[in-house]
C-alpha cells in the first residue's frame, strides 16, 4: 500500500519578519500530491524582460550570414552561442517613428528609447507623449497577481541633458504606463533589493538596520527552520539555494556601499551602486532572477545605458566614451573598436541568460519559461537611422517560441511587428500595437 503524505503549500507562501516579507520560490511542495503541474495554480506563468542598449552597433558584426536554423554566430553574438536553442535572432525590422515623422522628422537619439517599446511616436514639447510600453501592457495583464506588476531598472543614473526640444522622460526610461506617464528606472540595487524583499517600515530603521550589519534573512530565520522540517529533501536544498542566493546579493550591496563610502573624493557618493559596469550588471541581472524565481514580479526592463551616454568600459578593450565611439565616422578600425563594445554587453546579456538556464522553475528553467528582448531602436549610431535594428529574442516562452533560428524578416518590417508578437506569446491577444503590420513567425 502506497501512502501519500506529501505536504502541501500555497504558491504563494510568505516568510515574515521585522520589516521582512520574503515570497519562496516554486517547490515541489507546492504541487498536491500525484497531480500534474500544469493542471494547478502551482504552474509557473511566462517572464518577460526588455533590456534596452542606445546607439545601435556594427550591423555586419550582428547579422547572420544566412537565415533559418544552422547559422553562425557573428562576432558580437558569439557570446550567446551556448543558448542557441533560445535564441532567435531577428533581421529587417525597424521603428519608422523614431526618427519622426512630417514637420516632426529628425535622425536624432531623443526618441530612440522612448520609442523602443511602445512603437509610436514621441512628440516634441515640454510634456512628453508616446504610448503605452509594451511592459506595462504585459503587467496589466499577467502582473497583477505579484506583488510588484513590474520593475523598471537602469545602469545609468537619471539625465538631465536630453536632446533639444524633448522631455528627459524620453531619454530616461523605456517603460511608459500611459502615453504621458513614463515609468522611473531603478539604477541602485540596495534600492531594489529592498523593494523586492522589505528593509524596514521607514528609513530610520532601514539605517539602524545597516548599522547592525544584519541581514533580512536573520528576521525570518527561525521561520525557514520551521517549515524546512516538513519538506522533502529536494525543496529543502532548492530554499536553501535560494537564500543563499540573497545573502550573496546583500554581501555584494554592502561591498559596494562600503567602497562609495570609503572614496571621500566624491561628494554625495550613491550608496550600494557598484563601480564597473561588470559588477553593477550582474547585480541587478541577479535581483531579476531572484524577482523571477519568487513570483514577486514576472514583467521586467532594463537600460544598459541612456542615449548620448558618455560610460566607458575599460573591460571591453576600448578606451572611449560609449557614444563617442559609435560615432565611427564609417571607418573601418572604429567600428571594429564599437564592435567590442557591442560584444562585451552581449557578454553580460549571456551572463542573465546562464542565470535563468540555471534556475529550475517547475518542469523547466526560467529560460524556458522566459522571453527577453534584447536589442536597440536604433540601428547604425553615426547616422542616426533606425533601420535595420539589431534585435534578438531569447528563451522558450513554455515552448510557443523556437529558438536556434534567424529570423529574416520582410525589408522595412515594423520592430511593433516583434513586440505584438511578444504579447501574443504571452497570451496577451491583441489586434495591433504601435504601427504594427502583422506579427513575426517565431
Amino acid at each position: 500500500m502506497t501512502f501519500i503524505t506529501k505536504k502541501h503549500l500555497s504558491r504563494r507562501t510568505f516568510l515574515r519578519g521585522a520589516g521582512v516579507t520574503l515570497a519562496l520560490p516554486l517547490l515541489e511542495s507546492m504541487v498536491p500530491a500525484q497531480t500534474p503541474l500544469r493542471q494547478t495554480a502551482a504552474v509557473p506563468k511566462s517572464r518577460l524582460g526588455c533590456i534596452y542598449v542606445p546607439h545601435g552597433a556594427i550591423m555586419d558584426k550582428w547579422t547572420p550570414a544566412t537565415e533559418g536554423s544552422g547559422f553562425e554566430f557573428t562576432e558580437i553574438l558569439k557570446p550567446l552561442e551556448p543558448f542557441r536553442d533560445h535564441i532567435c535572432v531577428i533581421s529587417n525590422t525597424g521603428h519608422a517613428l523614431a526618427g519622426g515623422v512630417g514637420s516632426d522628422a529628425g535622425a536624432d537619439h531623443a526618441r530612440s528609447a522612448a520609442a523602443y517599446l511602445s512603437g509610436a511616436h514621441p512628440e516634441r514639447g515640454v510634456e512628453p507623449r508616446v504610448g503605452a510600453s509594451l511592459d506595462q501592457v504585459a503587467a496589466d495583464a499577467i502582473g497583477q497577481d505579484t506583488p510588484l506588476p513590474s520593475i523598471e531598472l537602469s545602469i545609468e543614473e537619471v539625465g538631465v541633458s536630453c536632446g533639444s526640444g524633448y522631455p528627459c522622460a524620453y531619454t530616461n526610461t523605456i517603460s511608459w504606463k500611459t502615453a504621458t506617464t513614463p515609468n522611473p528606472m531603478e539604477n541602485n540595487p540596495q534600492v531594489v533589493f529592498e523593494k523586492l524583499f522589505g528593509d524596514g517600515s521607514n528609513p530610520a530603521e532601514r539605517l539602524l538596520r545597516k548599522r547592525k550589519d544584519r541581514s533580512i534573512l536573520d528576521a525570518i530565520t527561525e521561520k525557514v527552520s520551521m517549515l524546512q522540517n516538513d519538506l522533502p529533501a529536494t525543496d529543502r536544498v532548492r530554499i536553501n539555494e535560494y537564500l543563499d542566493d540573497i545573502r550573496e546579493i546583500e554581501r555584494r550591496i554592502q561591498k559596494a556601499e562600503n567602497q562609495a563610502s570609503a572614496d571621500l573624493q566624491i561628494p554625495n557618493a550613491p550608496v550600494g551602486i557598484p563601480e564597473s559596469f561588470d559588477d553593477h550588471a550582474k547585480l541587478m541581472f541577479d535581483l531579476k532572477v531572484l524577482a523571477y524565481k519568487a513570483d514577486i514580479t514576472r514583467i521586467s526592463t532594463m537600460m544598459y545605458a541612456r542615449d548620448l551616454s558618455p560610460a566607458t568600459y575599460p573591460l571591453s578593450g576600448v578606451r572611449e566614451g560609449f557614444h563617442t565611439s559609435s560615432h565611427h565616422s564609417n571607418n573601418r578600425a572604429n567600428m571594429d573598436n564599437f564592435s567590442k563594445i557591442n560584444r562585451y554587453h552581449a557578454e553580460a546579456l549571456a551572463y542573465f541568460l546562464g542565470k535563468l538556464k540555471s534556475s529550475p522553475d517547475g518542469d523547466g528553467s526560467l529560460l524556458d519559461h522566459s522571453m527577453i528582448l534584447y536589442g536597440s531602436s536604433m540601428a547604425d549610431g553615426n547616422q542616426h537611422d533606425h533601420y535595420p535594428l539589431p534585435i534578438l529574442v531569447a528563451g522558450g516562452a513554455f515552448g510557443t517560441v523556437k529558438g536556434g533560428r534567424h529570423i529574416r524578416a520582410a525589408d522595412r518590417t515594423p520592430m511593433s511587428n516583434v513586440l505584438l508578437t511578444i504579447l501574443k506569446k504571452l497570451g496577451i491577444q491583441r489586434e495591433s500595437f504601435g504601427d504594427s503590420n502583422g506579427t513575426i513567425a517565431i
